[in-house]
């Protein structure tokens, strides 16, 4: 184990040099008056030829953070942001939140008002450094990280920043934070010395034991109609290929639902959709991977007979403040590690007629499933204003299908449908609006050469700061095609207000208050005037050439596009 000398002259150099060490690739800010030590340190680390984190500017937290969770999520390693004092993390509230609920690591850290008002280099000298310190300022987003602290002097910075990535990293992943005092990272340092590797690693995945796996094992061999849903098992892309084999080994339909990860390819033949509600009468064992909310109990629950099986690597979502989803049995565990195992149980147990039964069921609905979609498609093609439906199906036709989809709410996967393993990425059950848009950014900062598109709803499209969006898309070169699917209203808001009531004073307004969303700007222009290719569509017939037009500016052109396209409500 070797230790690394490093010609370092403050705190904020060897921060930094230590970061681009742990493997941090980028460092996403929006910065503030806390931000010179760290300044400096990059301006000296490009004199000096000491390790840095790329710099990546965003001129909003929201973009920043959200760049930074789509980079995480597409490429799998941990990135840094740093936003200024309370005031930055309150505006990256939102997105640590969304992070946290589908398991992101992100380093997320926050300079600190200056804790001496005089005789230390990096003390108050502005007046904001007064107003902007907080009793607690971690205390703003300590429910959703798994960890918080402040570095208090130097010495200690080796021993911080491997806590803060490990934590980070160990399952369940998710953001940590860690604020950074003024004149903590102004602080002299003649040299720095680290362990180089780490001698502090993430924990390994936990493990269900045998007991559970062979009661696991019994319930679903003895059921005649098994049924898997999932939500995020594709998270780890190496269990793609687990859930595939366990699947089709044992002919359980799956349904991805509220997915915010491609878990099973669209094409398979056990891919029965996105709604489980059709398959919960029948269902008498359901295999709930990764998902945190498996179906709507007060609209469509199974059978009180109907036996569950839990598995995750926290399968009771225990920062969840309640969840009361029936449990026969819970396995923790990741689900390419356990999926393998649970099959090796199962199979001695099986009936294989009853697997030949199912199979041939399976069949039968997806070419039903199939038929119904395209009648669908039919119907919505000339649909004005232009359907939801026709949308999602113009995009899959002109979309390179070993692209990336990144989806805030408004793309519908039944007609747009995705095969790659990483080549879908949705939004947070958190949801916080504002995600999809700087998220695209960062997929296709760790993915290139992918073809990268965003659909978003008129409301996720505002929220995600568009002026900013845009500024950064132009600024670090990020082709990316974002289609706002435009109803000009809160849909949400209008379906749970039908929903709840129904026959109610709103269900018979024209105009009920909160939902409608008059007078919107011309989205497409807020593109043009950051130098990408802007277009409103508004005609159906005109949506596949518009598509092609939109792909042809980011991939030939290398700019950015974005179609604002008219849609008929309540779906985005």
């Amino acid at each position: 184990m070797a230790r690394r000398r490093l010609d370092v002259e403050t705190v904020a150099e060897a921060y930094l040099a230590l970061l681009a060490e742990r493997g941090i690739e980028y460092l996403f800010a929006n910065a503030g008056t806390d931000f010179a030590p760290i300044v400096e340190a990059y301006a000296r680390a490009a004199h000096a030829g000491l390790p840095a984190p790329k710099p990546m500017l965003a001129t909003h937290e929201n973009v920043a953070i959200s760049m930074a969770h789509g980079y995480a999520a597409a490429s799998g390693r941990v990135p840094a942001v740093m936003v200024h004092v309370s005031v930055g993390t309150a505006n990256a509230v939102c997105g640590v939140y969304n992070a946290a609920r589908v398991n992101v690591p992100l380093l997320f850290t926050a300079g600190r008002s200056p804790l001496t008002e005089d005789g230390l280099l990096g003390a108050r000298d502005n007046y904001i450094h007064w107003a902007q310190e907080m009793f607690d300022q971690a205390g703003l987003l300590r429910e959703m990280v798994k960890w918080d602290y402040e570095l208090r002097n130097g010495v200690q910075l080796e021993t911080v920043v491997d806590r803060a990535l490990t934590i980070a990293t160990s399952p369940p992943e998710g953001p940590v934070y860690l604020s950074l005092p003024r004149e903590v990272l102004a602080e002299k340092l003649s040299g720095f010395s680290y362990d180089q590797p780490a001698r502090r690693v993430a924990a390994s995945p936990p493990a269900p034991d045998d007991a559970a796996l062979d009661a696991a094992a019994r319930l679903l061999a003895a059921a005649k109609h098994p049924l898997i849903v999932t939500a995020d098992a594709g998270r780890d892309r190496a269990a793609v290929p687990a859930l595939a084999d366990f699947a089709a080994q044992f002919a359980i339909p799956v349904v991805e639902f509220n997915r915010r990860h491609l878990s099973l390819p669209a094409d398979h033949p056990c891919h029965l959709g996105y709604q489980p509600a059709p398959l919960l009468d029948d269902a008498d064992a359901i295999l709930v991977i990764e998902c945190d909310v498996p179906w709507i109990p007060s609209r469509k629950a199974p059978s009180p007979d109907c036996k569950v099986v839990q598995l995750g690597i926290d399968p009771l979502y225990s920062r969840y403040p309640i969840r009361g989803f029936p449990c026969d049995v819970a396995m923790s565990g990741a689900a390419r590690f356990v999926l393998p195992r649970l099959a090796a149980a199962m199979a001695p147990l099986a009936d294989e007629a009853a697997v030949a039964a199912r199979r041939a069921q399976i069949g039968e609905r997806r070419r039903a499933m199939l038929a119904s979609l395209e009648d669908a498609r039919a119907a919505a093609r000339t649909a004005r204003p232009i359907s939801p439906v026709w949308a999602s199906a113009c995009l899959s036709a002109a979309r390179d299908p070993e692209g990336i989809l990144v989806n805030e709410y408004t793309l519908l996967s039944d007609h747009c449908p995705s095969t790659r393993p990483g080549g879908f990425f949705g939004s947070s059950p958190g949801a916080g609006l504002g995600w999809g848009g700087g998220a695209a950014l960062g997929v296709k900062l760790a993915e290139p050469d992918r073809q990268v598109v965003a659909v978003l709803g008129d409301g996720s499209y505002i929220f995600a700061n568009p002026v900013a969006l845009h500024h950064a898309a132009s600024h670090h070169r990020l082709p990316v095609l974002f289609v706002v699917v435009n109803n000009a209203m809160w849909g949400a808001v209008r379906r749970a207000t039908m929903a709840m009531y129904p026959k109610g004073e709103a269900a018979r307004s024209n105009r009920p208050p909160f939902i409608d969303l008059d007078d919107l700007p011309a989205f497409e222009q807020v593109c043009q005037a950051a130098g990408g290719y802007g277009e409103r569509v508004d005609d159906p017939a005109e949506l596949p050439a518009a598509f092609q037009r939109a792909f042809h500016a980011i991939k030939v052109e290398k700019r950015q596009a974005l179609l604002n396209v008219i849609c008929q409500g309540p779906a985005g």
